[in-house]
């Protein structure tokens, strides 16, 4: 949530604007509701241009790439503290107007920070916590007369995960500083650029240079320098070459980025099933969940979905029971159990989710934490004692669709990686017949997507259904439906149906059952309780006569295997939700209200 990209040129440089303006895109996807650019002419002429509303609107109305400059930030916030509105946009001023600063994430301090400013002169705009740690920084600036110095006495006094970056105009530099937040720098042969996201550095230079957790990076357009804060203590560390690739930041030929994203499933599990079993760390992992105590698992939104899958998976296969637990509630419902020995596996797709870094503040100091993680240079994969990568790519539409996919992949091949070190039997499993599978599954849906949706979208909420390993996807799948279509859809265990939520159910009224095979006979009861009251019967499983019979839709998945059949199966869900938000005249990749990566509690 919330996005920052800031770059300094030696001299006036004409593109200045677009270049901010189509970085500004490329973090779109993050979250916001206000955009805005600083920036600072060689001439001494400076500026701040921001607004509440989308960047494709903001950008023109601002006439955002008309601007030229040797240095200039663009960043998009996403509301916490103040509402979206022109005061509250970043970046901010300072009161004398001489710094330029933006930044991501959340100043917890900020109220009171705000106050005592405020009592000691300092003229506020807005509520913006972002305007309060300018006006921090500008305090310090006042005593020290050097930016650096002031930013490294700032860090104390900033209470929360954050980053940002700050220039002065009377400098030709940036000041930047990562602090549970995501910060990324770019080296490139006339510039130097810092940004919230590796996304909106690919197209001008692949030189990066990962940032860690209480690090200041001072830069110009020709050098940079890393200090440790708070010591001021400097480090030296030269730019990687990255391997990704820009094209996984544009649509190509599909309309929306969640329609590409689902289509890419096929080759980015490929990767993973390819990577696996040369993946000598996961050996390693096995061992620590043998050895381990209590053993939890936590994510948030899809991520916890497959990671309640993952816990089916390790209990089912490998005799190993993991407690299943939401980022956010894990400190309240654990905290006080935890012990020497016992183990924390976090599912994320950024490696940037407050709620789980939250989960492993709690669980520090009690034993080893193993990441299942997307972006690899993020705060939470540097601060796993183990991590297995995602290998999904760049993923752009906010509802995640291929790192399910990837996460559940990599858990399944786990369960049984550790059910082998235990000596028991394992599942029959062919892996490199997967991408087949989906891209036979993906087929099938918009093969079925047109009648499903006939029958749902009259209805303003129903229910999607799951017993045993399907009703993680049952979860997965509702929550699709509520992201991009906007309408209340519930995930439940289909066997807890009857206990109240069966009331509801009138004629023609929509329930999406999702089934492996194993729970068929389960299933049918639980179909029948809905069908001989007049419900919808719409079914996603393997091919099976008796269920076939009992839908009114069926949507058949082309493998009966119990533990593939949760893979498969949420990938009709995915392409449901798009077809839907389509039919609703909904953008799918940018919903409103929620963000890709949240960074706040």
């Amino acid at each position: 949530m919330c996005g920052f990209f800031s770059i300094v040129f030696k001299k006036d440089n004409e593109e200045l604007g677009s270049i901010l303006t189509k970085a500004g895109f490329r973090l779109a996807y993050r979250g916001y509701d206000t955009v805005g650019i600083g920036y600072v002419k060689d001439n001494g002429n400076y500026e701040i241009r921001k607004a509440p509303g989308k960047i494709h609107r903001v950008y023109e109305d601002l006439s955002f790439e008309e601007i030229s400059g040797k240095r200039g930030t663009i960043q998009l916030r996403w509301a916490t503290y103040g509402a979206p509105s022109y005061e509250n946009a970043q970046p901010h001023f300072d009161c004398s107007k001489k710094l330029i600063g933006a930044h991501n994430g959340n100043i917890v301090n900020s109220p009171f920070l705000r106050e005592k400013l405020i009592s000691e002169g300092h003229r506020f705009a807005g509520e913006n916590d972002g305007e309060t740690l300018v006006h921090v920084i500008e305090d310090f600036f006042k005593k020290s007369g050097n930016l650096k110095t002031a930013i490294i006495e700032t860090f104390d006094t900033l209470k929360g995960d954050y980053a940002f970056s700050i220039t002065s105009v009377d400098e030709n530099k940036f000041y930047a500083v990562k602090k549970g937040s995501s910060l990324f720098l770019g080296v490139g042969d006339d510039f130097i650029a810092v940004s919230s996201d590796l996304v909106a550095l690919l197209d001008l230079t692949k030189n990066v240079v990962t940032l860690y957790d209480g690090e200041l990076v001072e830069f110009d357009e020709k050098e940079y320098r890393i200090f440790k804060l708070p010591s001021g203590e400097i480090v030296y560390r030269e730019p990687i070459f990255t391997e990704l690739d820009i094209k996984d930041a544009e649509k190509g030929n599909f309309p929306h980025f969640m329609i590409k994203e689902i289509y890419e499933i096929p080759e980015k599990a490929r990767n993973i099933i390819n990577f696996l079993p040369e993946f000598s760390e996961l050996r390693v992992i096995a061992d620590e969940i043998l050895k381990s105590k209590k053993k939890f698992i936590t994510g948030s939104g899809t991520s916890l979905h497959a990671a309640i899958l993952g816990s089916f998976y390790l209990a089912n296969i490998a005799k190993e029971l993991f407690i299943p637990v939401a980022a956010s509630e894990f400190a309240e419902r654990y905290g006080n159990t935890l012990e020497s020995g016992d183990l924390l596996f976090v599912v994320t797709q950024s490696g940037e989710t407050k709620d789980v870094k939250n989960a492993m503040d709690v669980f520090d100091g009690f034993g080893k934490t193993v990441g299942l993680i997307n972006v690899l240079g993020s705060s939470i994969a540097m601060r796993c004692n183990h991590v297995i990568p995602v290998l999904s790519d760049l993923e752009i539409s906010v509802p995640a669709t291929k790192t399910f996919v990837n996460q559940v992949i990599a858990l399944l091949y786990l369960s049984i990686e550790v059910a082998k070190r235990r000596g028991l039997p394992v599942p029959k499993i062919n892996f490199d017949e997967i991408p087949s599978l989906i891209q036979k599954t993906i087929q099938t849906a918009e093969m079925h997507k047109t009648e499903i949706i006939k029958a749902l979208i009259p209805w303003r909420d129903f229910y999607v259904l799951g017993f045993g390993v399907t009703y993680p996807v049952a979860l997965e799948g509702a929550l699709k439906i509520k992201e991009v279509v906007y309408i209340h859809a519930e995930g439940m265990y289909s066997a807890e149906f009857k206990h109240g939520p069966l009331s509801i159910v009138e004629e023609e009224y929509p329930i999406i059952f999702i089934s492996t095979l194993k729970d068929k006979p389960m299933i049918l009861s639980h179909i029948n309780e809905v069908k001989c009251r007049g419900g919808k019967i719409i079914t996603v499983a393997p091919e099976d006569k008796e269920l076939r019979k009992e839908s009114h839709i069926f949507l058949p998945i082309p493998d009966g295997n119990e533990y593939l059949t949760p893979i498969l199966s949420v990938i009709p869900m995915q392409i449901l939700a798009y077809y839907m938000s389509i039919h609703r005249g909904i953008d799918p990749d940018f919903p409103k209200n929620i963000s890709k990566t949240l960074t706040v509690d």
